[in-house]
């Protein structure tokens, strides 16, 4: 099998004093309500090996649970388009409460008086130079929120896609009707995070987000939402291969 890696990112990583390989599998465009197994087993299946992980992206499963709010659904109100205006905004996208529908989201979601408390909370630290103080408060599950822009596909101009549910229950399925350890993971440029793994995966949470730690799956138009990962024998990497 040949390994192949998005455009400025590398196939094989050392992690831990070992050398890993990583396959970003290029897939179709995921619309909500795909069935997460079927979509595995065609793209995996075929090229998974006993010791293999593979990684996901939370967007792609959750798009698959159907956890997609609609821009329609959300009436932005006063205090959302007040507080997106003193938000950071990061280089490489959108920042969560850079935009007022998402503010809005977020105030929907956990009221109104607990996202202002976050507001000024952030407003505080930020003078101390700590920072990400608003979504410690609001919480992962909701700042997780992701798209409502149409940057790299229009499909999302107009939706949201939340955080998935219940993603270590959803790698267990996973190795429990195909075979195939998993964990699901919400990544970008500015950092990594592990939501979820199979029970089966022996490696710690540190080093599985160190596999990762490059974003091989990239963030752009790739189309690679799943990367398989399989360690390099100490023959082959003896041999150079």
């Amino acid at each position: 099998m040949e390994f192949k890696a998005n455009d400025g990112k590398s196939v094989e990583i050392e992690v831990d004093g070992k050398i890993y390989r990583r396959h970003a599998i290029k897939t179709h465009f995921v619309k909500p309500g795909e069935d997460y197994i079927e979509f595995i087993k065609k793209y995996v299946s075929p090229i998974y090996e006993d010791g293999d992980l593979v990684s996901l992206s939370e967007k792609v499963i959750a798009l698959c649970q159907n956890k997609v709010v609609r821009r329609e659904d959300i009436k932005i109100g006063f205090w959302a388009n007040f507080l997106s205006k003193f938000a950071s905004r990061p280089k490489i996208a959108t920042g969560f409460a850079s935009e007022a529908i998402k503010v809005q989201y977020v105030i929907n979601k956990i009221g109104l008086v607990r996202v202002l408390f976050a507001s000024i909370a952030s407003a505080v630290t930020k003078l101390f130079g700590k920072k990400g103080v608003f979504y410690k408060i609001i919480g992962q599950e909701i700042s997780s929120l992701d798209c409502f822009d149409g940057y790299d596909y229009d499909y999302y101009k107009d939706i949201g896609i939340e955080s998935p549910e219940n993603p270590e229950g959803v790698c267990n399925e996973i190795k429990e009707k195909l075979g195939i350890d998993a964990m699901i993971v919400d990544a970008n440029e500015m950092g990594q995070l592990l939501l979820g793994k199979s029970n089966s995966v022996k490696l710690s949470n540190d080093m599985l987000v160190e596999l990762i730690r490059d974003n091989p799956a990239g963030n752009g138009t790739e189309g690679t939402p799943i990367v398989l990962i399989r360690e390099k024998k100490a023959s082959l990497a003896a041999a150079g291969v």
